[in-house]
């Protein structure tokens, strides 16, 4: 049985008011924007995840509520407190817990990014893919059978996307470019 995770970083947020819980950040029109292409990818490629695991903040909140209506059909979306700003090991230990087979996790960086770098046995051909911005989503497969049972090194990275690559390609037709094979 193969599993697959969806990993998302949050869409770019509003840093409108310096002084504003960071909690609470909402997205700004740009993040909105990204949100919505990378749902549309999501949608045209297949890459439906059956439960989405994501940080209750406002911008993960938000970028989620962006992407999950283009799926069908829309995934179940459990928010947690833990995935707030959390470590990689943290994001992996709620991977852990899973029972479905297409997780989606939408959190925040450095722990995103680094998950999924660890989490790759080598990265895809994209220059974006070691600092993973905004919206950066990755789609890696693992060869087991349930979700405990994997370890960093042992994913296949299908495809990789940042926002910028679709507003490239607004048709969304096919794979992104920059995408492993």
């Amino acid at each position: 049985m193969t599993l697959r995770l969806i990993l998302i970083r949050h869409a770019k947020s509003s840093w409108s008011d310096p002084f504003a819980d960071d909690h609470a950040r909402v997205l700004n029109k740009r993040g909105q924007a990204s949100a919505k292409a990378v749902g549309a990818w999501m949608a045209q490629n297949g890459y439906q995840p059956d439960v989405v695991l994501c940080s209750d903040a406002a911008r993960t909140r938000e970028t989620a509520s962006l992407i999950l209506p283009q799926l069908s059909p829309v995934p179940e979306l459990s928010l947690s407190q833990m995935l707030y700003h959390a470590a990689p090991d943290t994001i992996l230990d709620q991977l852990h817990q899973q029972k479905e087979k297409t997780v989606g996790v939408i959190g925040h960086n450095p722990g995103v990014g680094m998950l999924a770098n660890a989490l790759a046995r080598s990265a895809p051909d994209h220059d974006r893919f070691r600092d993973y911005p905004t919206c950066a989503t990755t789609v890696i497969d693992f060869d087991v059978g349930q979700w405990a049972s994997v370890t960093e090194g042992m994913g296949l990275v299908i495809d990789f996307v940042v926002p910028r690559d679709l507003s490239k390609n607004s048709d969304f037709h096919g794979k992104s470019e920059g995408k492993s094979s």
